[in-house]
């Protein structure tokens, strides 16, 4: 189902270059912004956005070098490119599961959700952006990008419930 659903999805890599430069844009420039823009918020009402910023940058920081780095070093599993044929639009490192893209900007998404629905929402649909831009790119499993996205909800959850007490 991994090898289908991959393929399903790196198929259209290397066939259109604005579809790929967009996914490149994607997979490795749009968390960038997801973070500045947790910086500006920030900056435009520290009262009010400390606490959340906080909150993003603990559980992105524990989910993606904490959780996912532990799961690495117990679980070798190779991307996509070390095994296979895949259109690949960029050189990655060898180990992809589980994704620390999906994990770090999953904790962060989950956490501004939790603060504030309507930024949280396109959060969301920015980290969904760089994990299926991931998969098209030809360095992730999709069960790598669900692996990562699990992890990085649960850890923000928990943050965010030892935050609060």
């Amino acid at each position: 189902m991994d090898l289908y659903l991959f393929n399903l999805i790196n198929q259209y890599a290397l066939k259109w270059d604005w579809l790929d430069s967009l996914a490149v844009f994607f997979a490795e420039y749009l968390g960038y912004f997801l973070i500045l823009w947790v910086v500006i918020l920030v900056i435009l009402n520290f009262k009010k956005n400390i606490k959340m910023a906080i909150a993003a940058a603990t559980s992105g920081i524990i989910a993606r070098f904490g959780v996912a780095e532990l799961i690495r070093w117990v679980w070798y599993r190779p991307r996509p490119f070390v095994d296979n044929n895949v259109n690949l639009l960029f050189e990655h490192e060898a180990v992809a599961f589980p994704s620390g893209h999906a994990s770090f900007f999953f904790a962060i998404s989950t956490i501004v959700f939790l603060y504030n629905k309507k930024l949280g929402g396109l959060f969301y649909l920015s980290s969904i952006l760089i994990v299926i831009s991931r998969v098209f790119s030809g360095v992730h499993w999709p069960t790598d990008i669900l692996a990562g996205a699990l992890i990085g909800i649960l850890s923000a959850l928990l943050i965010h419930k030892l935050l609060k007490k």
